[in-house]
């Protein structure tokens, strides 16, 4: 039987505000057995982005990473993000080990092609991620925490998605553990209706999600999450949640399956 890992994802907003983000990691920290955190920070980003008088622009959910960008998200997702995450969970006695997908070459890809007519510039659709390498420093107590940066063995840093940086590493450690991937953030699950929080769907499948997504009831970035989800359930992800940061204890949100 293998043992059990929980994956956790915790979006950018969640990143942003810190008592959210104090709340996740103590929750994170008291998770039992074996773990591995991935996060975003493309709220962050943003921000910094402003402030160098860069604009952002994004595509159902996607950001379009120019020159510019591409500096702006290695800056805040691999280092202000990543180590601060990384501190604060070795301050709650978890020994924390922050990684891009470059660092040991744990996560390689190319540069997305047009699709659509759209240059989503410097952003990578993931190849494959090293579950063998993963998993010998899981082994050792140590807990990686990975930023949503690629690489594509050619010297290029990549902006990837940190839903599918979440799914593909789940992918990866399937075959070496029971996995459960929770996506976080700042809704309690996928929502019929994004202002009303009670309209929680409990379950989707991919026919309830093509049928969601025609619809209209699924948009923008929820579309690019769901399609991580099905993509790792049908990998061989024992589970996928998507929840509320304050409630990853895998008993709330919505099950994907």
């Amino acid at each position: 039987m293998k043992e059990k890992l929980t994956i956790v994802k915790v979006g950018g907003a969640v990143v942003e505000d810190a008592e959210q983000l104090t709340r996740l990691l103590k929750d994170f920290s008291a998770i039992e057995g074996r773990k591995l955190l991935v996060h975003g920070g493309g709220r962050r980003a943003t921000k910094v982005a402003e402030r160098l008088g860069i604009e952002t622009k994004m595509i159902d959910g996607r950001r379009i990473t120019d020159e510019a960008m591409l500096e702006v998200v290695t800056m805040v997702y691999g280092g202000l993000v990543n180590k601060q995450v990384v501190a604060r969970l070795q301050a709650c006695g978890v020994n924390a080990l922050g990684l891009t997908g470059a660092d040991a070459d744990v996560v390689r890809s190319h540069k997305r092609p047009l699709k659509n007519g759209i240059d989503y510039g410097y952003v990578g659709d993931v190849d494959c991620a090293d579950g063998d390498t993963l998993c010998g420093l899981i082994e050792q107590g140590i807990v990686p925490v990975m930023a949503p940066l690629t690489h594509d063995g050619k010297g290029n840093i990549l902006n990837t998605n940190a839903d599918t940086m979440a799914s593909e590493t789940a992918k990866a450690l399937a075959g070496h553990y029971d996995v459960t991937l929770i996506f976080s953030f700042e809704k309690p699950g996928v929502l019929r209706h994004p202002d009303d929080d009670t309209s929680l769907i409990p379950v989707i499948t991919r026919e309830d999600f093509e049928r969601y997504k025609a619809d209209g009831t699924i948009s923008g970035g929820m579309l690019p999450k769901l399609e991580n989800a099905l993509s790792a359930v049908d990998a061989g992800v024992s589970r996928v949640i998507i929840t509320l940061a304050s409630a990853i204890d895998g008993q709330h949100g919505t099950v994907i399956c």
